[in-house]
């Protein structure tokens, strides 16, 4: 097993060399922004999915309110990106939503703001996944590799596994792996982008192929005119393109120092590209007149259409990135529901064993629980992104309210702080030179009075826009899923407290507060037997060399004859150890031993006994097959009585 884990995993790392380990800006951005950058490539999707439903009722023109439904996600976007930005600032150490709400909020706003991130996380990876897998059954239409599409749940499981295997490596072997596709989709959409408005302006008549019998409407919709109504639910569904915008927030320690300033350029790249990106997205669908279909991708669409002649090829390649960024979109979840949920382990809010690096500085076991998780959702919800969405986003608006309202509390914190040092400098006219020089570093924060006023502005703008999304989320995708998100929040919340209030009690029972120094304690041993060999011999010598004068073994008796010879072989090779010979008329050996234990304790309450259990261990694995685990048997029966403690004497067989 160690030798298969070296071969998946690699060799392990010195934890001194987790500085390391830290990532560059270009790095960085593959790795956190992957996610937000994938979102461009469902979005504008996502929108049209829901206006279908108005142009299948007969409103022919219901496509073309995808430009302003875009414009004003993106103003959302570009709001949400300066918030961020601030925090970065604010919260150098990470932690994002989660920290910046406990530490301001309080403990239960830091809570939901972490349940929320949690859930989409797993969503994140089982979304991404699937759109990545919908990109590559797109390219195999009309193909002999187009029975791909009756296995995507299948195709997802194993992408699923191979992105969880990478970041098991490493962050700096994740990000070399990531870095290469991520930019390759970046530069293939820009071109693909500024080509396709290019020939429509040389070819203004040329639309993709539509295929009203195979047209496609979002998650829960039916036929329904153009209402204020539809068009939120659009706006809501199109929203799914901020998600993985907080990533870079979360991960700040992750990056080279100066980290603020790094993770900060980094947000700035991540959030001009997303908007070009999504904007020359949905102009596209708009000029291409392109239309949402059960078989294949919007970007398929009207990829397929301008990469046409000499650039076909393109087109390919544009399907090959658009997949590859989709799939490693997840890896942004396989970067952040670890480092979170160490955060909460570190709070005690969630098991200890999220704190803990593996051999190669990741938390190891973040990462497989969350493959774990979006790999059951994949499974329960068939790798059909369109059945997805609706779940998706709710919990990441969720984590944006609270965050930007956790700052505003932040900045006038510090505001009235700034208040208070100002009166202190005026108070101190004449004061000695360390005073003076004190009041100097007070007049210089004074300077920054003005951005914090700014900053307030900025983050309550981004509080109260995302305070509204989440609203139309809620109410817009209650009924198609969204009340899954909505149940399964609290109840996370609620089980987070349940974790603390167990470590709570755990150490308040192991507290040396009020107890005494250490006492002597009686102590006998029980060395439970099933004959005279040399794995009985062996235990017996170990029992005596811990408690030389209190040695008891026990054989319990289902054959008489057996006994007997017993008792004669006993004579012969043991001194010093009483033989008690229990019978079991019912020839049960765990249970009469169990209650011999538990008359032995009952005599003495404060009395320590040690069970001695001789075992041999066999040279082969599957040797294991041909004997009795009496032994596991009476440990599970021993284990949770108090004053009870069980010791292995192993004999190991040569072959």
């Amino acid at each position: 097993m160690a030798s298969l884990k070296r071969l998946l995993v690699g060799s392990p790392i010195r934890t001194a060399r987790l500085a390391h380990e830290r990532l560059t800006k270009k790095t960085a951005l593959a790795i956190f922004a992957s996610d937000a950058l994938s979102s461009t490539a469902y979005a504008t999707e996502q929108i049209l999915l829901v206006l279908a439903a108005a142009y299948v009722a007969g409103q022919t023109d219901a496509f073309s309110r995808v430009i302003p439904i875009s414009i004003a996600i993106a103003l959302l976007l570009v709001i949400v990106a300066i918030s961020y930005r601030q925090t970065i600032y604010a919260y150098p150490s990470g932690g994002g939503a989660f920290i910046v709400a406990k530490e301001n909020l309080g403990t239960m706003p830091g809570l939901v703001a972490a349940a929320a991130l949690l859930v989409d996380y797993v969503l994140t990876v089982s979304v991404s996944i699937s759109a990545g897998v919908a990109a590559i059954t797109s390219a195999t239409q009309g193909t002999s590799w187009a029975w791909l599409d009756n296995h995507k749940v299948f195709l997802c499981l194993a992408l699923i596994a191979l992105i969880a295997l990478a970041n098991l490596r490493g962050v700096r072997e994740a990000g070399a792996l990531f870095a290469g596709p991520t930019y390759s989709f970046v530069i293939s959409f820009l071109f693909m982008i500024g080509y396709g408005i290019l020939h429509y302006l040389l070819h203004p008549g040329v639309v993709a192929t539509v295929s009203p019998e195979h047209l496609k409407l979002a998650e829960g919709y039916h036929l329904s005119p153009l209402t204020w109504f539809l068009l939120l639910g659009a706006f809501s569904n199109g929203c799914v393109a901020l998600t993985g915008i907080e990533a870079i927030s979360n991960g700040i320690p992750a990056f080279k120092q100066p980290e603020s300033r790094n993770a900060a350029t980094t947000l700035t790249w991540m959030a001009a590209l997303l908007v070009t990106m999504f904007i020359g997205t949905s102009i596209m669908a708009y000029l291409y007149q392109v239309q949402p279909h059960d078989n294949e991708t919007v970007i398929s669409q009207f990829a397929r259409t301008i990469f046409t002649g000499p650039m076909s090829w393109f087109y390919f390649v544009i399907q090959g990135t658009t997949a590859l960024i989709l799939i490693l979109a997840a890896n942004t979840s396989f970067a952040d529901f670890p480092r979170l949920a160490s955060l909460l382990a570190r709070d005690r809010f969630v098991p200890r064993q999220f704190a803990t690096r593996g051999d190669k500085l990741v938390f190891s076991n973040g990462i497989i629980i969350l493959a774990v998780f979006a790999g059951v959702l994949v499974v329960a919800f068939g790798g059909d992104t369109s059945r997805l969405i609706p779940l998706y986003a709710v919990g990441v608006f969720l984590s944006f309210t609270l965050s930007q309202v956790g700052m505003v509390r932040h900045w006038l914190r510090a505001g009235r702080e700034l208040k208070s040092a100002s009166e202190a400098s005026r108070n101190n006219a004449g004061a000695d030179s360390q005073t003076l020089n004190q009041i100097q570093v007070t007049k210089e924060k004074l300077k920054q009075a003005g951005y914090w006023k700014k900053s307030i502005v900025v983050n309550g703008l981004g509080g109260i826009a995302t305070f509204i999304v989440l609203v139309v989320l809620v109410i817009t995708k209650f009924i198609h899923g969204a009340w899954i998100v909505v149940v399964l929040i609290p109840l996370l919340v609620a089980l987070f407290r349940a974790i603390q209030r167990h470590y709570v009690d755990v150490a308040t029972q192991l507290t040396t507060e009020g107890l005494q120094k250490l006492q002597p304690i009686r102590h006998e041993v029980i060395v439970p037997i099933s004959g005279i060999h040399r794995g009985v011999l062996k235990a017996l010598e170990y029992a005596k060399a811990i408690a030389p004068h209190h040695v008891t073994a026990v054989y319990i008796n289902v054959d008489e004859e057996a006994t007997q010879k017993l008792r004669t072989k006993w004579t012969e090779w043991v001194e010093g150890v009483e033989l008690v010979v229990i019978a079991s008329p019912y020839r049960s050996l765990v249970g009469p031993l169990v209650r011999y234990v538990d008359r032995r304790i009952s005599l003495h309450a404060d009395q320590m006994v040690t069970i001695v259990l001789p075992e041999f261990i066999p040279s082969r694995w599957w040797h294991h097959l041909l004997h009795n685990q009496t032994s596991l048997l009476l440990k599970g029966a021993l284990l949770f009585k108090p004053n009870v403690v069980v010791t292995s004497v192993p004999y190991h067989l040569r072959h």
